[in-house]
């Protein structure tokens, strides 16, 4: 159950803010090489395989994850949409030595950089990787979205993001860290970075609102032993009542740098 919510919750993502993915593809597409031969890293539910093959008719992807279960989900996602035939899927643990990619034009990391055990060496394999010329696309978040704000419940929703951030922290995740420098120290020329701030207002769509129950319910289930029974029982409310409120807003910030070989 905890697997279906984690690729529900990365497909509401990208259903949600579909204005940031949108924009952010666009520049990829903007920069990127004909037919480019395109690797996204730690693919998740596929949300960027699929919108990088969209976007770019004549690209062919391949989607990387470690996740055997997770690449299923690309693969029927990608027959669905009619991409069966230049999505491939690809089962790797990128903390291990990476296995022959093959030529290879983009190579696209969506909120999967701060996983890797040692980043600095990832940044070295991609670069390694790259065709000369070829684009380093690394988007990364500052947390999950927050939806209560300027509510009742924002100061509790704040608390749960706290310990989060904490949680990643003891668990070695690098959150926060200073990407540009990294990639540059890997071997990259130049590298271009944008700030996106995300704010959506009321009216939202149903499925924001769903969107909120699934990462809040995620949130309460992560911090079951770490918040205090008065705090979880009040996150619990909050995430009861959301299919009801008109008072959610979605608010979040994503970096990407965007690098050349």
């Amino acid at each position: 159950m905890a697997h279906d919510h984690m690729i529900e919750m990365l497909d509401l993502d990208a259903e949600v803010l579909q204005d940031y993915h949108r924009d952010l593809v666009a520049w990829v597409a903007r920069e990127a090489p004909a037919h480019p031969r395109v690797v996204d890293l730690g693919a998740g539910s596929g949300t960027g395989a699929l919108a990088l093959a969209r976007e770019l008719p004549d690209a062919t992807v391949t989607a990387v994850d470690v996740d055997p279960d997770m690449l299923a989900h690309v693969g029927a996602k990608a027959s669905a949409a009619g991409l069966g035939d230049r999505i491939r899927t690809l089962v790797a643990d990128l903390d291990q030595p990476w296995p022959d990619l093959g030529p290879t034009d983009v190579i696209w990391a969506a909120s999967s950089m701060h996983h890797m055990a040692d980043p600095a060496g990832a940044l070295r394999s991609a670069f390694n990787a790259l065709a000369v010329g070829g684009l380093l696309v690394i988007a990364e978040l500052d947390s999950f979205p927050h939806f209560l704000t300027g509510t009742p419940d924002e100061a509790v929703e704040k608390r749960a993001h706290a310990e989060v951030a904490r949680l990643r922290e003891e668990a070695g995740m690098h959150m926060h860290e200073n990407w540009k420098d990294r990639i540059s120290a890997a071997g990259f020329p130049s590298v271009t970075e944008q700030r996106f701030d995300i704010d959506l207002r009321a009216p939202l769509p149903a499925s924001a609102a769903r969107y909120a129950e699934v990462t809040l319910g995620r949130m309460h289930d992560r911090l079951s032993d770490r918040l205090p029974a008065s705090d979880l029982a009040a996150l619990e409310k909050a995430t009861a009542t959301l299919a009801d409120r008109d008072d959610l807003s979605v608010r979040t910030t994503r970096t990407v740098w965007l690098a050349r070989r």
